[in-house]
């Protein structure tokens, strides 16, 4: 079958050239994407209250955590495409974007539904202000009746991007943003729904990308027609989805958890605090977005190079991917030191809020380079199918976010400063994880 249409075949040219036409439709994609979280909380912090806007920001590490379940799986289904896609293998292909949808099917009904019982359960052991609880309780439980439709448009943009098609699902989440702004101004500004509009809003949105994109797909992407062969259960290619799937999903979900641990900490320093944090982890989502999207990349170009049997061409591809990832962060250091201010007071109005987000935004740029690495080499570990590699990491963050925190926090000095020191360190920790990770797996190769 032609490697034709929009996918792109990253076996072959120049390293940096491909990465970056298949990055910027992904990162402009990226952006987007948590463009949903922003308006949702710019709209409720201005339109509702400051109280409503933390609210939110207390939930992100619990929504982001029943998401990492179901997502692992569609990015594990992913990396197995983009080996077979490398590998010329159409039937393998074909298979596997059939058998990766049954699992994505079943995963998010599942999670769902246990999260939307567990949900107040968790932001309680969490610490969560009782005047925030409310507001929180409800957003959670909105976002996971719509988690079945969140998880259908990362599923066919894992597929589609595993194929090299990074432009497709760029252009329905443009549309399902733009959507989204509409519905939040609709539900939370006219309405007077608060956090509820502001997630039916987020909900909607998603179900629409999600189909938009999925109907595209099964008509213009000739590996999306599929016959009834290709539709038939393989156990097989579900037993490998599933080997490389969940330890996906556990390093996922190992981050969330050790992200909701550092919320617990953040909680116990009261609302400005909790402000603080909620704005710089709004602008530090940005920040992930280029990183995330380079590694990203790095995984379809090191899963297909890996089934092409190209392997020096990878290693190529991890230094080529540093080298992008390092000019980026020197970029941002000086903009966040200058204009960190400015920035975080696009979210909230209150000035004590803003001074610390600020500061704390100074501490967090100073370690961008090592967020970057995380990325980058898990990009190519992900390639690779190294399973092993994604509970490492998981594991790494969960120790460092259980125990760094409290230990910078209970500082004198440091007091809730050691909120951001901590974010540093933790990345710092595991960048170094990550990379004797690399250096011990390349020797097997």
């Amino acid at each position: 079958m032609k490697k034709a249409e929009k996918m792109l075949n990253m076996t072959e040219g120049n390293i940096i050239s491909l990465l970056i036409k298949f990055s910027i439709p992904m990162l402009i994609g990226n952006i987007f994407q948590q463009v949903y979280n922003l308006v949702d909380s710019i709209i409720v912090g201005r339109c509702v209250g400051a109280e409503a806007f933390e609210a939110i920001g207390t939930t992100s590490s619990v929504t982001f955590l029943f998401f990492a379940i179901c997502n692992g799986i569609g990015s594990g289904g992913g990396i197995i495409v983009s080996q077979y896609f490398g590998s010329n293998d159409t039937d393998k292909v074909k298979k596997c974007i059939a058998n990766t949808a049954y699992i994505m099917i079943a995963f998010p009904f599942v999670v769902g539904v246990a999260a939307f019982f567990l949900s107040g359960p968790v932001l309680s052991l969490l610490g969560t202000p009782i005047s925030l609880m409310p507001d929180a309780v409800t957003y959670i439980r909105t976002m996971c009746v719509g988690l079945i439709f969140v998880s259908l448009y990362n599923y066919i943009s894992s597929m589609l991007r595993a194929l090299g098609d990074s432009k497709t699902p760029l252009y329905f989440l443009i549309f399902s943003c733009i959507l989204n702004t509409g519905l939040d101004l609709f539900f939370v500004y006219i309405f007077k729904m608060g956090v509820l509009g502001a997630g039916i809003a987020t909900v909607i949105s998603q179900f629409i990308s999600g189909l938009g994109c999925i109907v595209y797909a099964l008509k213009k992407n000739s590996y999306f027609k599929l016959s009834r062969d290709d539709i038939k259960i393989d156990t097989g290619i579900m037993k490998q989805t599933i080997k490389l799937g969940v330890p996906l999903s556990l390093q996922f979900s190992l981050i969330a958890i050790s992200c909701m641990a550092l919320q617990k900490v953040v909680n116990s320093f009261g609302e400005d605090a909790v402000g603080a944090f909620t704005a710089t982890s709004r602008i530090e989502q940005i920040i992930h977005q280029p990183y995330g999207t380079l590694g990203a990349a790095l995984a379809t170009f090191t899963g297909q190079n890996y089934g092409a049997k190209k392997i020096d061409r990878v290693y190529e591809g991890y230094k080529k991917g540093m080298l992008l990832m390092a000019i980026f962060s020197l970029i941002m250091l000086p903009i966040m030191m200058i204009f960190g201010r400015g920035i975080t007071s696009i979210f909230v109005e209150e000035t004590a809020v803003i001074d610390m987000g600020a500061a704390a935004l100074r501490i967090t740029s100073l370690f961008y380079i090592f967020l970057g690495a995380i990325y980058v080499i898990r990009g190519v570990q992900n390639g690779l199918g190294d399973g092993v590699f994604a509970l490492i990491n998981g594991v790494v963050e969960i120790i460092g976010r259980f125990t760094v925190p409290i230990l910078m926090t209970s500082i004198a000095f440091i007091g809730v400063w050691g909120i951001w020191w901590s974010v540093g360190v933790v990345w710092f920790i595991s960048a170094l994880t990550t990379w004797i990770r690399y250096v011990c797996y390349k020797k097997r190769l």
